[in-house]
């Protein structure tokens, strides 16, 4: 009896996928609607930035080739957000900058504040995470606890 999974005809991985990154973009909706942050949510935003779509300042590429992490906390403006992803005004060492970010590129979101945790296989992005530098964009209060709670992983390679 042969006991190996059948390869799926429906895209599982893609439509969890596309409902996990709707979270995302619904509680970016929900801040950009209010204007603020609700009490001491703040958000850690990873994301691939050579992405297409991806739009950052070429001295943040340069420091950051693969991934770059961006908190969404004390020093944030003109946040918008689409069906496709977000843009936000941030300061990097006192230049103000805006970066625009696919959805489609987001890698990891965390909301420290609730021990909340999404991560994701970057759309078309190889797989694995690059170790890289935080992006000085914003001291946040406190480093996010890592305990496993709350925290939602999928992966989302595909058997051949």
């Amino acid at each position: 009896m042969n006991e190996e999974t059948p390869e799926s005809l429906i895209p599982y991985d893609e439509i969890v996928q596309e409902a996990l990154r709707a979270v995302v973009g619904r509680v970016l909706h929900e801040v950009e609607m209010q204007g603020a942050l609700p009490g001491t949510h703040h958000f850690y935003i990873t994301f691939k930035t050579r992405m297409p779509g991806v739009s950052i300042p070429k001295h943040l590429v340069e420091r950051f080739p693969d991934e770059m992490t961006i908190v969404i906390q004390h020093r944030f403006w003109d946040l918008k957000v689409t069906e496709e992803g977000f843009s936000v005004g941030l300061s990097f060492g006192g230049v103000p900058s805006t970066l625009v970010v696919p959805f489609a590129a987001v890698t990891d979101f965390v909301d420290p504040a609730v021990d909340f945790s999404l991560k994701f296989q970057a759309n078309g992005a190889p797989e694995g995470h690059e170790d890289h530098d935080e992006a000085e964009n914003d001291v946040p209060a406190a480093e996010p606890i890592e305990d496993g709670s709350n925290v939602v992983s999928v992966d989302f390679t595909r058997k051949k």
